[in-house]
């Protein structure tokens, strides 16, 4: 049996084991996606420590995925006036398949409906296919289509998708 906890990072040594999570995981998974360069590039300019800081400053909640006492992953997030909007979410190769995804969006989804935001909506690279997919299969649709220039002749190619949610009353 699994045991999942979801933890918030609140500071300095969790903002670092972001770091060397986001080091490992797109290394592992983007490289054959936009490239090594690029991936450098990212990593340092969106997930380096001091990244993590500003943007936890500027209202982004970062949550740490915890798997039977180790780290797997992580997710960021902010809450908007009518959305809740999914930054990040990254989970180690080796421990995708394990009911992590689901957990995140179940917690997603309850913190949106607490917050009365009825939509989640996210960005994803157009050849993500695998994320795509799954983020399909729990209900997620493509809106958009957007290409960003985030600097240094790097861009960003990616999908928006989105969810709108109902309400639930008991």
């Amino acid at each position: 049996m699994f045991s999942i906890t979801l933890l918030p990072v609140k500071n300095e040594k969790l903002i670092n084991i972001v770091e060397s999570l986001a080091e490992e995981i797109w290394n592992e998974h983007y490289i054959h996606i936009i490239g090594e360069n690029q991936v450098k590039y990212m990593l340092k300019k969106f997930q380096s420590s001091e990244a993590v800081s500003s943007q936890i400053k500027e209202g982004f909640l970062y949550y740490l995925i915890n798997l039977n006492d180790s780290y797997v992953g992580y997710f960021s997030i902010i809450l908007k006036e009518d959305h809740l909007f999914l930054s990040k979410i990254y989970i180690k190769f080796d421990c995708r398949g394990k009911g992590l995804g689901k957990k995140v969006f179940q917690f997603l989804e309850n913190l949106a409906v607490y917050n009365n935001l009825m939509e989640i909506i996210l960005t994803v690279n157009k050849n993500n296919l695998n994320s795509i997919k799954s983020y399909e299969k729990i209900g997620y649709v493509v809106t958009e289509s957007i290409v960003q220039d985030i600097g240094s002749g790097f861009f960003m190619d990616d999908y928006i998708m989105n969810k709108t949610l109902i309400k639930k009353f008991c």
